[in-house]
């Protein structure tokens, strides 16, 4: 099984227990239908099929139509998969818990604690996104894809959430999101375009009948990934002083590592982010407090030293 499918499904069975117990509110259970693009890429849903270790069910094209979706193709349905409503869940998650918002543009690190601003701390964590201007951790190899996503108010009967080439939210409470789109050309921070939405619009009509869609609200930002589309979870590597004392890490030397005391990530979750977060942040968390030990598919580690080598040619 291929090391991303397998992390991903542990994420699934972790972070879907996680909403479902802690956040149900904000955690619409509707299933998720993955649909293939073309024929070639059912072909690959049948290659997959010994890998899903979630519940899951085949469906045709006359259960399709069934629902109002316009496919020939078949396709598999995740009933336990849904929707997270993303500022539900962060802002109850912040409940009872003291947070500041600040302009930080530089960190130290003296008498074994960090300055933050004003602030002081033993440890520190990165989850800066996209954006990594604050320390050196260009080895990681984190990059923004840009996303756009409309809410659409409509009385179109959809029970279950969908993916194909755009994701087709279920219909909660008359509004049903389209996207996000991913836009790898835009390299910083522009205003939401409704038409970028609207565009969603058009491309949903291939799939459910779109005729009474009205645009409410366009979204739009930036996602944050890996090179190896894996999460970024755990120490970070003190790059100068590898460089300084081991030069010969560019032509393939291979010495111990050595990390910035007290400093974490947690960063690269990508598109899957509301599958990931539970579960590395937990992981994260574990290895602060316990000294558990994070595992190697997402620790940046594994990044380092092939970075280095690059910068050799």
């Amino acid at each position: 099984i291929p090391e991303i499918q397998k992390l991903t499904n542990e994420a699934f069975t972790y972070s879907k227990d996680f909403y479902l117990k802690y956040t149900p509110k904000f955690f619409n259970q509707t299933g998720v239908l993955r649909i293939p693009k073309d024929e070639e890429d059912t072909k690959k849903f049948y290659e997959y099929e010994e890998f899903h270790t979630n519940m899951y069910n085949w469906y045709d094209k006359e259960t399709l139509n069934e629902l109002g979706i316009d496919n020939s193709f078949n396709s598999i349905y995740f009933p336990e998969a849904g929707d997270v409503d993303a500022k539900g869940v962060c802002e109850y998650l912040l409940n009872d818990i003291e947070f500041m918002i600040l302009n930080i543009e530089t960190i130290r690190h003296d008498n074994d604690l960090w300055s933050v601003g004003e602030y002081r701390s033993k440890n520190v964590v990165l989850a800066t996104g996209y954006e990594q201007n604050i320390l050196d951790i260009r080895y990681m190899g984190i990059r923004g894809t840009w996303g756009t996503r409309g809410d659409f108010k409509t009385n179109l009967n959809l029970p279950i959430s969908m993916h194909k080439d755009l994701s087709v939210g279920a219909n909660i409470g008359g509004v049903i999101k389209l996207g996000a789109t991913h836009e790898k050309s835009v390299a910083s921070i522009e205003p939401c375009k409704d038409e970028q939405a609207d565009s969603l619009e058009k491309k949903a009509s291939f799939l459910v009948d779109t005729i009474d869609f009205k645009l409410l609200k366009t979204y739009c930002g930036m996602r944050s990934g890996s090179k190896d589309y894996t999460p970024l979870v755990g120490k970070v590597i003190d790059v100068e002083y590898m460089f300084t004392n081991y030069p010969n890490i560019t032509r393939g030397a291979k010495p111990e590592l050595k990390h910035r005391p007290h400093l974490f990530v947690c960063n690269g979750l990508g598109g899957r982010g509301f599958v990931f977060g539970p579960y590395v942040g937990h992981m994260l968390a574990n290895h602060i407090v316990n000294n558990s030990e994070i595992d190697s598919r997402v620790n940046p580690d594994r990044l380092f030293l092939k970075w280095c080598r690059k910068l050799k040619i």
